[in-house]
């Protein structure tokens, strides 16, 4: 009895995931699962195009040509619409950094949420395959005490047959 209250004090101290997991166990149910399998919206997917573009050597190249473009265009001018120090440069960048910023963090903290998503996935399949491979001990351990009883059965009927040819 002793076990019994030992095994049911160990389940009352797990948190519902666990609990989850072992029912999932005893079920023979999979844990896995596919963890991207949500769709996304139109504006995550948007604002991860965003940042997947922003963070890339492209638009760092495309950027750098377009600025360099804007500056000798306005040095070579007569009449520049935007005379040195490029204020009208300085605000258009300021915005594409104003709403590009957010975008991104948008992308960011969706990544995020699937990092945590992806991160519990792999704690619940942890678990299952430790709770399998115990089981696979135990019952490893009960093939092998079958078989050395069986051993020691044949041995003890060895050693009766040996004792009664040694008498004769």
């Amino acid at each position: 009895m002793p076990e019994t209250h030992s095994l049911v004090t160990e389940i009352t101290r797990l948190n519902e995931m666990e609990r989850h997991i072992i029912d999932r166990f005893i079920h023979r149910e999979r844990v896995a699962r596919d963890t991207r399998a949500a769709a996304a919206s139109l504006g995550e997917r948007v604002a991860d195009q965003v940042a997947a573009f922003g963070g890339s050597w492209t638009f760092i190249m495309i950027a750098v040509v377009a600025i360099a473009v804007w500056m000798g265009i306005n040095t070579s001018l007569r009449r520049p619409f935007d005379p040195y120090p490029y204020i009208l440069l300085n605000l258009v960048l300021s915005c594409l950094a104003a709403l590009q910023a957010p975008v991104i963090m948008m992308s960011q903290n969706r990544q995020a949420a699937h990092d945590r998503l992806d991160a519990q996935h792999d704690y619940e399949v942890n678990v299952k395959a430790e709770l399998e491979i115990v089981a696979l001990h135990a019952k490893l351990d009960e093939i092998r005490d079958q078989k050395w009883a069986e051993l020691i059965k044949t041995q003890e009927e060895q050693l009766r047959l040996l004792t009664r040819l040694t008498r004769s």
